[in-house]
């Protein structure tokens, strides 16, 4: 077996797919199998592109970037939560079992075939109150001040800030599939994000809403939602920082890191008005700029 660039192995040439569909009329699952030729390089996401438009046009799933951005085709593939388009088929079907299994996200419930209701999870994410609260208001909506934050304290937010709300999290979740009414891994994990945020003085009303029965202290700490996140952030420590906090406030111990600056906005870059000069000394004789700009841009790419 081949390896491509990378260390991914070279898909076998043919792999059955075996997905696990919801039909919404009868309310109920079933399993069906699709065969597909596979190329290298080629995702599950491609795969059942492939099956839709060759195979099976009544497939339904979602999609959008197809590029880990969007959080769009959080599936679970071969027993795990993850996305469809940064899954290769080669990571995980071999000529020994060339088998691979799609099951909608666990946790959430059916629309059809691949095709969950996420209405639950961003009334959880809503809940929390995902964005930076001011007690003057003014300060955020007349958009002539700044907050500074200094690069330790923006480190300390950053891994949270990169979650898309894939929602794997949640399939992986064995709490969210006990308790519907978990506030869950991605939920929290966003609340930590601002809480912890020293421009943020919404911190009062945000820990009142987490310290709950399905709050934080919820969580049994099982780490599967952290395992799974395909943009390796780690809403278990979240958690724990959470509840640390909130132990921490009861006993008079913890207080909030508030922004050192508020003042005036200024951008200290380049001037944005400035054009970059063309340089036109450099240019092989010859060469005629005005032509080069007008002349369509042609890639050619060969696949072997």
């Amino acid at each position: 077996m081949s390896l491509v660039e990378g260390g991914i192995p070279t898909p076998p040439e043919k792999v059955i797919f075996k997905i696990k569909r919801f039909d919404p009329e009868k309310q109920e699952f079933y399993w069906k199998e699709y065969e597909i030729e596979t190329f290298r390089g080629m995702t599950v996401l491609d795969a059942l592109l492939k099956i839709k438009e060759e195979q099976d046009s009544s497939l339904a799933f979602r999609y959008s970037c197809r590029m880990g951005v969007c959080g769009s085709c959080g599936m679970v593939i071969n027993g795990m939560p993850r996305l469809a388009c940064q899954t290769q088929v080669g990571a995980i079907a071999t000529e020994g079992n060339p088998v691979v299994t799609v099951e909608p996200l666990y946790n959430y419930p059916p629309i059809r075939d691949l095709f969950t209701d996420f209405t639950s999870f961003f009334e959880k994410h809503k809940s929390v109150k995902p964005y930076l609260i001011r007690k003057d208001p003014q300060e955020t909506e007349t958009g002539d001040a700044e907050f500074a934050m200094t690069p330790e304290e923006y480190e300390d937010i950053y891994q949270f800030s990169l979650c898309i709300s894939c929602g794997v999290c949640y399939a992986a979740c064995p709490v969210a599939a006990m308790d519907p009414l978990y506030l869950g891994p991605q939920a929290l994990a966003y609340a930590w994000r601002y809480v912890s945020d020293v421009r943020d003085e919404g911190y009062e009303e945000r820990l009142k809403i987490i310290d709950t029965e399905h709050g934080c202290h919820r969580c049994h700490f099982a780490a599967s939602c952290s395992a799974v996140c395909p943009k390796v952030v780690d809403p278990a420590m979240a958690i724990q920082k959470l509840r640390s906090t909130l132990y921490k406030k009861k006993l008079g111990a913890w207080k909030k890191k508030t922004s050192k600056k508020v003042g005036p906005y200024h951008y200290e870059g380049p001037s944005r008005a400035k054009k970059v000069p063309q340089l036109t000394e450099a240019l092989l004789p010859g060469v005629d700029l005005e032509a080069k700009i007008k002349e369509p841009v042609n890639i050619d790419i060969e696949l072997k």
